[in-house]
């Protein structure tokens, strides 16, 4: 007798990758915006991944990135799908809301002008 597991017909949809929604985008631009005016930012890109959207910040092309803005929904119910990453890997904020989560950067903006 073999042990045969059913093998489900239709298995559960999943997302082949991650992107941002154009509301997230127009968020996230209009500070990328704002940033390039102030001279503090120069070029950017977006990655789609299985599992991560991420919006790479840099300040001259061909460096690594200055900041990056991931999307993970996977940890949505836990410490929020949203994070600003810095340089050297920090997580400078984590959470659900993206305007919140982009204040981080916005403070530097302020000090970038003053």
């Amino acid at each position: 007798m073999t042990d045969q597991s059913p093998i489900p017909m239709h298995p559960s949809p999943s997302p082949s990758q991650i992107a941002f929604h154009r509301t997230e985008l127009s968020v996230i631009l209009s500070l990328y915006g704002r940033m390039v005016a102030a001279g503090e930012w120069r070029d950017y890109g977006i990655s789609c991944l299985r599992e991560v959207a991420v919006f790479s910040i840099f300040k001259r092309t061909a460096e690594n990135p200055l900041y990056r803005i991931e999307k993970r929904p996977k940890l949505r119910m836990k410490q929020g799908q949203y994070a600003v990453i810095g340089v050297n890997g920090q997580v400078l904020k984590r959470g659900n809301d993206l305007r919140a989560v982009l204040r981080v950067l916005e403070r530097k903006l302020i000090r970038a002008i003053n």
